[in-house]
C-alpha cells in the first residue's frame, strides 16, 4: 500500500508528489514495487535491500539521496514464533522522503492514526522524523518484551506438571524472539550512533529526542538480554523438571504393577491344575481372595510408609 502525505505528521493525504512530502509504503505488491522504481526513481538494489527480511541496520549516503535502514518488531502468525523483526527503510531525497517496509507494522501503521500526529510540531525535518521512528520502535520493542514475559510466565505454570516437550518448544520459540530482538536492537543502536556523528546531517537535531531514542533502545536491549539470560537458565532447569516428572510417573506405574502382581500370583498358584488340600473346601475361594486382598493392602501400606506412593 502506498500513501502520500503532505507532511511527516501524516495529517493531509495527497495523491501526487509534492516537494517535501512523505511517502509511506507498506507490504507493496509487485505493481507498487514497479511504481517505486519508475515513478519515484528508487534504485532497484535499494528496494531489494529494504524488502530483504534479513537486511541489517545501516546508514548509506550518496550525492543525491540518503538511506537509513532500521529493524523494527512485528507480530508473527507463522511457525509459532510470536514476534519477528523486519527492516524499515527511510529513503531521503531533496524532493521527498519515502519509508518502505515489507510488512504492516505498528511503527508506521497504514490504517491507524499515525503516532506522529500528536507530536507534529516537534518534527521539524527528516532526521528528527527518523529519530522519532527510532523512539517509537524502541517503545514497541519494550511493549512486545512485556508480552513475551507474560507468555513465558504462563508457559512456566504448565511446565511444572509437564512430562512432554511441548512447553519446552514454546520456550525455545520465545528465546528465538529474544535473539532476534537483541540482534536488531544492537544494530539500531549502532545506526543511531552513526547518525549522531555523521557530518552529512546539516540540520539542527533535537537533542532531547535523540537522547530519548538512545534511552529507549538501551532499555529495550537490557530487558531483552535479561529475559534471554533468564530463559536460558529456565530451559535447563525445566528440562530436568520434565525428566524428573517422567521418572515419578514411571515409578508410580511400576508400584501399581507390583501391587497387581500380588493377587495375580496367589490366585495363579491355587488355580493350577494340581492337587492341594482345598479342592473340596467351600471356604477356599473366599479365603484365597481374602489373602490376596490382605497382602495387596499390606503392600500398599508398606509403599506409603516408605513414601513411594
Amino acid at each position: 500500500m502506498i500513501k502520500i502525505f503532505e507532511t511527516f505528521g501524516g495529517y493531509n493525504e495527497i495523491h501526487r508528489l509534492e516537494k517535501g512530502c512523505w511517502i509511506n509504503v507498506t507490504a507493496p505488491t509487485h505493481e507498487e514495487i514497479e511504481r517505486l522504481t519508475s515513478d519515484f526513481k528508487l534504485p532497484d538494489d535499494i528496494v531489494t535491500d529494504i524488502l530483504d527480511q534479513d537486511e541489517r541496520s545501516r546508514v548509506e549516503f550518496d550525492d543525491d539521496w540518503s538511506l537509513i535502514i532500521i529493524r523494527i518488531p512485528i507480530k508473527n502468525q507463522k511457525d509459532g514464533v510470536p514476534f519477528l523483526t523486519v527492516p524499515l527503510g527511510i529513503y531521503i531525497t531533496e524532493d521527498f522522503t519515502l519509508t518502505l517496509c515489507l510488512q504492516d507494522n505498528e511503527v508506521l501503521p497504514t490504517e491507524k492514526i499515525s503516532h506522529f500526529r500528536q507530536h507534529y510540531r516537534e518534527i521539524t525535518d527528516v532526521f528528527n522524523f527518523t529519530l522519532r521512528l527510532f523512539l517509537v520502535s524502541g517503545n514497541i520493542y519494550l511493549k512486545y518484551l512485556k508480552q513475551i514475559n507474560r507468555m513465558t510466565a504462563s508457559i512456566e505454570q504448565d511446565l511444572e506438571k509437564s512430562i512432554k516437550n511441548r512447553e519446552l518448544n514454546q520456550l525455545l520459540k520465545m528465546e528465538k524472539c529474544l535473539v532476534y530482538f537483541i540482534t536488531s536492537i544492537k544494530g539500531n543502536e549502532i545506526t543511531l550512533a552513526r547518525l549522531r556523528n555523521s557530518k552529512k546531517i546539516t540540520t539542527e537535531i533535537n537533542e532531547d529526542l535523540l537522547e530519548d531514542a538512545f534511552i529507549e533502545n538501551k532499555q529495550a536491549l537490557e530487558m531483552a538480554q535479561i529475559y534471554s539470560d533468564i530463559q536460558s537458565g529456565m530451559m535447563d532447569a525445566f528440562a530436568s523438571v520434565i525428566s524428573n516428572n517422567l521418572n515419578v510417573v514411571m515409578k508410580q506405574l511400576t508400584l501399581i504393577s507390583i501391587i497387581l502382581m500380588i493377587p495375580t500370583l496367589i490366585v495363579s498358584t491355587f488355580g493350577m491344575n494340581v492337587p492341594n488340600f482345598m479342592e473340596t473346601a467351600q471356604w477356599a475361594m473366599p479365603a484365597i481372595l481374602g489373602v490376596a486382598v490382605i497382602l495387596s493392602v499390606f503392600g500398599v501400606l508398606l509403599f506409603r510408609k516408605r513414601h513411594w506412593f
